[in-house]
């Protein structure tokens, strides 16, 4: 029986390369394309991620993103075993560092950009000539509701994130001519061992209880609950389907309706 959403989709066959994949979000957006029929490779900067995502089997690379050497280093790799790429997915990210703009230790800001904006750039400028020869090729970034949004005590995660929705919007300008679409996904709080930690140190900041900031968080959204990493997935599929064909340089929400960020 013919399956006509994975048709109308158009991802069976893709191949797609998702930093940061073998965990959390990065695992969600790898399984939902591979239930698309897409050929998925992840990378991720932990050793035990890589390996399950192995026996789970995904290609799988240990490549730190936030190194252009690293980056270069893989994209040679995939040149070798694939030869082209049809969708990059920059998912590698941190929570960086909590707290009033001044006590923020310098070195943790730059760590921040380093992963979560100098990564993409580092991605893209070395992937670009693979995607010239991919299929309806498509770049998807991972932003977040703060890249739209301030929020107090997260200054270097949401200068970060309004960086990726820059980045986003000039690639799909510069890329556009090419037929090569970029779009960022902006998520709201989604469920998992990182908004936990985060939770945490902003209830330490705040002088609140966890449960009290939880709550906080699960009530930003009019849906009054947290997304779920697939709920990203499933984004980031459609942004790389034919569906969205003509849908570029867009920052796509995927926060519930989330109006204010603690």
């Amino acid at each position: 029986m013919v399956n006509r959403s994975t048709n109308l989709l158009g991802i069976e066959g893709k191949r797609v390369l998702i930093t940061a994949g073998a965990a959390g979000i990065g695992m969600a957006i790898a399984q939902r394309f591979t239930d698309a029929g897409a050929e998925v490779w992840v990378t991720d900067i932990a050793e035990d991620a890589v390996e399950a995502a192995r026996s789970q089997g995904f290609r799988a690379t240990v490549s730190n993103a936030a190194s252009e050497e690293q980056v270069a280093a893989l994209a040679g790799e995939v040149s070798a075993e694939w030869g082209t790429l049809d969708v990059l997915v920059n998912n590698a990210g941190i929570a960086g560092p909590t707290g009033a703009i001044e006590t923020i230790d310098s070195q943790a800001w730059l760590s921040t950009f380093d992963v979560n904006i100098h990564s993409q750039f580092y991605c893209v400028k070395h992937f670009l000539p693979l995607l010239r020869t991919g299929v309806k090729p498509s770049i998807v970034n991972l932003s977040s509701a703060a890249g739209r949004l301030g929020m107090a005590g997260r200054s270097p995660y949401s200068a970060t994130k309004w960086a990726v929705v820059g980045l986003t919007k000039t690639l799909a300008i510069e890329l556009g001519a090419e037929n090569i679409r970029c779009n960022a996904i902006c998520p709201g709080a989604v469920g998992g061992p990182r908004i936990e930690a985060v939770i945490e140190s902003k209830a330490e900041m705040l002088g609140k209880s966890v449960e009290e900031v939880t709550g906080l968080y699960t009530g930003q959204s009019s849906l009054n609950k947290l997304a779920a990493p697939s709920d990203v997935g499933n984004m980031a599929v459609f942004l790389a389907s034919d569906m969205a064909s003509h849908v570029n340089g867009q920052a796509m929400a995927v926060d519930g309706n989330t109006e204010k960020l603690y």
